[in-house]
């Protein structure tokens, strides 16, 4: 049973009124949802690209929205960094400054403290960090986290969470869930502006009772969403489907579910069906500097092989991106590594691929064909290969019969 959710005395009405998660429409533990916010309506579940200095790496705003992006990440322990929220504030707010006129979810930093992690300290009043560009020294308290995601204006803001790698063992799993917890407390304190709410942040490590223990705690404090968070940093995938299932069963179910740092397709399928709502990961435009593009027949495709220097057919002859309506593989594989727009080419159709499979999904939570939808998608996945065994696992919490 999801535990009762507490509304706080801070919770402003105008916060409440703007913001708003409604269910839409239900397959097994499958949802459809639409998030109302400030700047857009957002269907879910969703894939959330990510900007992290407030720009898509080699794709323009106008471009996400030819894709109906409706809302998209950005960091703000880097923006805090360069070029400073005091700037981005002066220029009128992240949206204005980068030209996007839909919805924006800021990360806390908490992230920072794995990634940069040789360079950080944390205590209970907050993190220190030593900026890897210029040595120079960033205390990011919560107060100061949710100063600097005020300034910059995001619909969502994320609290700071104490974010250990999630491997960890021992009494810091604990220690941290609990400073979490109270860090939320500071970030809720200090977050002011009735446009943005803020999200809190379940953590617990690969231990399914502190999840447990954390989701309580945090539901109570939660207003309009929630995120799942320390997971995608090289744990087991048998843990990793197995915690998300864990929270998804106990958080309150007017509550949208994020799940941080997810963007292999598989795992957004498995995490959606397990009933989370958001995603976000570099994955797409990470991956597309490489020259390797997503596709649904066998997973993923590597453009800089020489098989595709003749291949004049799209990447993905379904895919409706502007890369796949106007260029061929072996246009793309003369260029990546090259020159600049390969890369932008394919980071153009996998973030269109990720938002597609994102609306496959509310598909077939709309018309009631999940288990369809499922076996056809790993069908093409893992074509002429085994469904890993923990993708098998999940399905099979799920109630669904695989085929394939």
């Amino acid at each position: 049973m999801a535990p009762n959710v507490a509304t706080s005395s801070t919770t402003s009405e105008a916060e409440t009124s703007e913001m708003k998660f409604d269910v839409i429409g239900r397959v097994g533990l499958a949802r459809h949802g639409r998030l109302r916010l400030p700047h857009s309506v957002v269907e879910t579940p969703v894939f959330m690209p990510v900007g992290t200095q407030g720009t898509m790496k080699g794709v323009l705003p106008e471009q996400l929205i030819d894709m109906d992006c409706r809302i998209l990440l950005c960091n703000t322990y880097h923006l805090g960094h360069r070029p400073g929220h005091e700037r981005v504030r002066a220029a009128g707010g992240l949206h204005k400054m980068m030209n996007w006129p839909r919805s924006i979810l800021t990360d806390s930093g908490g992230f920072q403290m794995v990634s940069l992690s040789k360079l950080m300290t944390v205590d209970e009043n907050g993190v220190n960090f030593e900026s890897p560009h210029t040595g120079e020294m960033m205390a990011l308290p919560p107060e100061k986290s949710i100063e600097i995601q005020q300034a910059l204006g995001a619909d969502i803001m994320m609290q700071l969470d104490h974010v250990i790698h999630v491997l960890t063992t021992g009494d810091i799993v604990e220690e941290a869930m609990h400073r979490s917890i109270r860090w939320l407390d500071r970030c809720t304190k200090a977050h002011t502006r009735t446009d943005q709410t803020l999200f809190p942040i379940v953590q617990g490590g690969l231990n399914l009772d502190l999840r447990k223990k954390c989701v309580e705690e945090m539901a109570k404090r939660a207003k309009v969403g929630i995120a799942i968070g320390g997971l995608s940093g090289g744990e087991e995938k048998s843990s990793f489907w197995r915690v998300v299932a864990t929270c998804c069963a106990v958080l309150p179910p007017h509550l949208p579910r994020y799940v941080m740092g997810v963007g292999f397709p598989v795992d957004l399928v498995i995490c959606s069906l397990l009933g989370a709502d958001m995603f976000d990961c570099v994955y797409p435009t990470r991956t597309a500097r490489f020259g390797t593009a997503l596709v649904r027949r066998g997973g993923l495709m590597q453009l800089n092989q020489n098989r595709y220097k003749t291949d004049f057919e799209p990447i993905d002859d379904r895919c409706t991106c502007h890369t796949c309506r106007t260029y061929t593989r072996a246009y793309i594989h003369g260029v990546i590594g090259k020159e600049t727009v390969g890369c932008h080419l394919v980071s153009v159709h996998n973030i269109q691929h990720q938002l597609d499979l994102m609306r496959d999904v509310r598909r077939a939570i709309d018309e009631e064909k999940v288990g369809e939808f499922l076996n056809s998608f790993l069908g093409e996945q893992f074509s002429g290969g085994e469904v890993p065994q923990w993708v098998r696992d999940a399905v099979g919490h799920m109630g669904y019969k695989l085929v394939v």
